[in-house]
């Protein structure tokens, strides 16, 4: 029966992935290994960061509100008994309700219009959260597979400016979760764009988010032999090799 190398459990470790026997195991070996438990720390932070909502504008409703305080309304008159002798005094007040009524209804049609409008956006924003969420959820799940394989292997090394990186790769899901701690955010209109090292030969596969701190992604494409990754800063949507000296390389675990 072989015996797994308590270093490559930290993501399955953060992301609930073990059997309780060898959480326990894995749990007594945090105490003494360092790099193990920063492991865990950056997949714990990522994994939270998977779920955070995305609030609403926060000036939406004050939007509404100020379209509606532009149509001008009038007061309601409430009518006493003696108004309501005559024809003439039955005309004026009809006329002056019938004017009020009017802007009452615009003002009415305008917020409808407006709460339509708002209804509308909300519908589009919750349909587009929900597709956002299935992508999300799928990625989850991959880079799951990835860093719970029997077969996932981690390599850690140094980036840049104080950054760390650490890449899990499994041959039998035929993919690589690259995470990063630490990172600043790319200069200008600029891009860290990953890379499979194909022996020599670098190959694009995706890119970071443009924000800083830390990160955990699944690599676009599969390994198909690939010896290690790289990550550059590239122009603003990527390129298609790279075009500038490398922020770090990392050499998979044989």
């Amino acid at each position: 029966m072989s015996v797994i190398d308590p270093h490559t459990l930290a993501a399955a470790y953060a992301l609930h992935a073990l059997p309780p026997d060898e959480v326990d195991a894995f749990e007594t070996h945090l105490d003494s290994c360092g790099p193990c438990r920063q492991e865990v720390a950056e997949f714990l932070a990522t994994a939270a960061q998977l779920t955070a909502p995305a609030a609403p504008p926060p000036a939406l409703k004050q939007s509404v509100l100020d379209r509606i305080a532009q149509v001008p309304q009038e007061p309601a008159h409430a009518s006493r008994p003696s108004e309501v002798q005559g024809s003439t005094g039955w005309l004026g007040r009809s006329r002056r309700w019938a004017g009020g009524a009017g802007r009452w209804t615009l003002a009415a049609c305008l917020a409808a219009a407006a709460l339509g409008g708002v209804a509308t956006w909300q519908h589009q924003e919750a349909r587009d959260a929900r597709e956002q969420a299935s992508q999300a959820r799928a990625q989850a799940d991959q880079v799951a597979a990835v860093l719970a394989a029997p077969d996932a292997k981690t390599r850690a090394a140094a980036l840049s400016d104080g950054a760390r990186g650490v890449v899990v790769t499994s041959k039998s899901q035929n993919r690589a979760v690259f995470t990063v701690s630490g990172l600043d955010a790319p200069p200008g209109d600029k891009v860290y764009e990953m890379w499979f090292n194909d022996r020599g030969t670098m190959r694009a596969a995706g890119l970071l988010e443009s924000r800083s701190g830390d990160q955990t992604v699944l690599m676009d494409g599969t390994l198909q032999g690939a010896t290690g990754m790289g990550l550059t800063v590239e122009p603003a949507g990527g390129s298609r090799t790279p075009t500038l000296p490398p922020v770090g390389l990392i050499e998979f675990a044989a």
